[in-house]
C-alpha cells in the first residue's frame, strides 16, 4: 500500500523543478540546498489574517514534537511567500519571529516565486486592493512533505493536526526508501 501511494505521488510529479529564491537573511537559496534534509514547506503570506499563521503554527509544533524522537532525522521547516510585492526579506525575518526558530522564509522576484509555486501547483490570486493599497492573496494550503532525495512524498491540508502530521513525517521517516540512482 505505501509502495502504491509513493508512485501515485510520485506520478503527480508535484516539486520536480529547482527553485531559486533568498532566504530571509538574503542568501540565495535553490531546492538543491536542501537535498539528504526531510523539509517540510508550505506556501503563504505574511499578511495574512489567520490562516498562514495557523497553519506555520501547526508546521512549527510539527516539527517540535519530532524533534523530541533523537533517533530521528532533523526535518527543516520552510515557508516560501506566495507574496513577493510585500514579503522581502525583512518583512519575512519579521514575520518568522513568531514560528519555529529553524522556519526559513524565502522571497524572490514575482518570477521566481511563480516558477516555485508552479512546481508544487500552488494557487495564488491577490484580491483587489482597498483604500489603504492592503489586499489578501487567495491561495492553495497545504504543508508538504520532501524526502532527503527532494522528492515530494505526502501532502497535509487543513483538517490535519499537528500530531497526525509528526505521525505521518515520521512514518515516512521509519520506512524510507532512497530511490536507486
Amino acid at each position: 500500500q505505501r509502495a502504491r501511494r509513493r508512485a501515485e505521488l510520485q506520478a503527480l510529479a508535484l516539486g520536480q523543478g529547482d527553485f531559486q529564491l533568498r532566504d530571509h537573511a538574503g542568501r540565495r537559496r535553490c531546492k538543491g540546498d536542501f537535498r539528504g534534509q526531510w523539509v517540510l514547506l508550505y506556501f503563504g503570506f505574511t499578511h495574512c489574517p489567520d490562516v498562514c499563521p495557523e497553519e506555520l503554527d501547526k508546521l512549527s509544533r510539527a516539527v517540535g514534537l519530532l524533534e523530541r524522537e533523537p533517533d530521528l532525522p532533523p526535518l527543516q521547516p520552510l515557508f516560501i511567500t506566495v507574496d513577493p510585492e510585500r514579503d522581502d526579506a525583512a518583512a519575512m525575518a519579521r514575520y518568522l519571529r513568531d514560528f519555529h526558530p529553524r522556519l526559513l522564509g524565502l522571497t524572490g522576484s514575482p518570477e521566481e516565486v511563480r516558477a516555485a509555486s508552479s512546481a508544487y501547483r500552488v494557487y495564488a490570486s491577490a484580491g483587489p486592493k482597498d483604500e489603504d493599497g492592503d489586499y489578501i492573496v487567495d491561495h492553495s494550503i497545504l504543508i508538504y512533505l520532501l524526502g532527503p532525495d527532494g522528492l515530494f512524498l505526502d501532502c497535509y491540508g487543513r483538517s490535519k493536526s499537528a500530531e497526525h502530521i509528526a505521525r505521518s513525517v515520521r512514518r515516512h521517516m521509519q520506512t524510507y526508501q532512497p530511490l536507486p540512482d
